[in-house]
């Protein structure tokens, strides 16, 4: 049961994190536990070469995380990223660059959740992400 929809995400961050908009995030859909964000191409992710930049893809892949968990949670503002860690896979085009966030595990104080990622019309990721999240307050017991 997906509590916040692909709209609500959005709102919920431009209130929350105006610091993020620069991005330009955009949550194309939003079910429970699963989220795909897409960040728009911009010159500014670039690294020399002309590849998209490390950091900018685990921007992406951190917010994408935290945004799954709200679609099942709701507006939980306080959960925070304990853990991050990114595998490069190939080198990401100068393109529009698409996550695909899933939680893996929803407990009532951890989240555990992976990221593939993609550059625009790609099949193939270029980059695998794994993040756990706390959870404050507590989030929900799944078995």
């Amino acid at each position: 049961m997906t509590v916040m929809t692909a709209a609500d995400l959005q709102d919920f961050l431009a209130r929350e994190f105006p610091q993020v908009s620069e991005l330009n995030l955009r949550i194309e859909e939003a079910r429970d536990r699963y989220v795909r964000v897409r960040m728009p191409f911009d010159d500014r992710h670039l690294r020399p070469g002309g590849t998209v930049s490390g950091p900018a893809m685990m921007t992406v892949a951190d917010c994408s995380v935290y945004l799954a968990i709200l679609a099942t949670l709701g507006g939980v503002a306080q959960a925070v990223t304990t853990n991050l860690n990114a595998n490069f896979l190939s080198r990401p085009e100068p393109k529009d660059i698409v996550a695909e966030a899933r939680i893996i595990k929803l407990g009532r104080r951890l989240a555990f959740g992976e990221v593939d990622i993609f550059s625009d019309g790609v099949t193939e990721p270029v980059a695998h992400v794994t993040a756990t999240y706390a959870i404050p307050g507590g989030g929900r017991a799944d078995a």
